[in-house]
């Protein structure tokens, strides 16, 4: 007791001192919160983006929160990744200058995009014609023919324009000879389309279509082995269903184009926010117990 008084220590606080021998000081412990995943989030994020890195972090949380494995944020699927070394070289995107000077589409069927593609089949060429939503970056319709006449050219939007009848587009090409025709122009003009072509200046605005064929030749055509002409169409069929039905697309906020298409972005943007918001809260709650 003399010593205690000589260093001016009260009894009750050495007895606490001795109960406490052996025990770590609790000030010197993380304060827990509701943004830390528990343990089987983590695992469960591990265990689904491990044979998937190359779809990259955020369309992985986005997939993640469609399928119901982890309700987190990019930026927590990132530290994840990245902590368990795990995170690919994902290249950092270029400011971009989309969308300046030129009028983006605020709804399904205001703008379509068409265009001509290259592709190489068996050592020969094909031209893959396309119809693209601007607002949905949904592929209206598609074929892959021998030519590419005029007449190629108008027998594919023929077929778009029979799948919706009712579209009165703003139609988007480039200059190239087969929609310069007058033939062509005939075309345009009695479907009710508007014909807008891009200016030898700004090709950008029909850069939507020409960043698909980019995505299918690279993820695609230039991958796969095909027996003949119908094995790649049909192959090219299939990729162009599972692009539209079930690749969450970055540019449309990680859904798929079939989604915005058909009207369902805000009803389904609503359900992930209520998958994260009922995920904060059981963290919040388990923690809360486990303290």
């Amino acid at each position: 007791m003399k010593c205690l008084k000589l260093l001016k220590i009260s009894p009750s606080k050495y007895y606490n001192w001795v109960e406490r021998k052996g025990i770590p000081n609790q000030i010197n412990r993380d304060v827990p919160n509701s943004t830390w995943l528990l343990p089987d989030e983590t695992e469960n994020i591990i265990n689904y983006c491990k044979p998937k890195l190359e779809e990259g972090y955020r369309r992985l949380s986005y997939m993640m929160l469609d399928d119901d494995i982890a309700a987190v944020s990019p930026s927590t699927v990132y530290r994840v990744l990245k902590k368990n070394n795990l995170l690919n070289r994902w290249s950092i995107k270029k400011p971009s200058n989309k969308g300046t000077g030129f009028t983006q589409p605020l709804k399904p069927n205001d703008h379509w995009h068409t265009d001509i593609s290259y592709v190489n089949i068996l050592g020969t060429f094909f031209f893959l014609m396309t119809v693209l939503d601007g607002f949905s970056r949904k592929v209206i319709h598609h074929e892959l023919r021998a030519n590419m006449t005029e007449a190629d050219v108008e027998i594919v939007m023929q077929k778009a324009l029979e799948f919706h009848p009712d579209v009165k587009a703003n139609l988007i090409t480039d200059n190239g000879a087969q929609y310069i025709s007058k033939d062509f122009k005939i075309f345009i003009k009695d479907s009710g389309l508007k014909h807008i072509r891009t200016s030898v200046a700004y090709p950008q605005s029909n850069g939507k279509i020409e960043r698909f064929h980019r995505t299918i030749k690279s993820e695609k055509i230039r991958v796969s082995s095909f027996v003949d002409i119908e094995d790649a169409r049909k192959q090219i069929d299939d990729y162009i269903n599972e692009y539209n039905e079930e690749r969450l697309h970055s540019s449309i906020g990680y859904l798929t184009p079939s989604e915005v298409f058909d009207g369902l972005m805000e009803k389904r943007l609503a359900e992930r926010k209520l998958k994260l918001d009922n995920a904060r809260k059981v963290r919040s709650e388990t923690i809360r117990l486990a303290v």
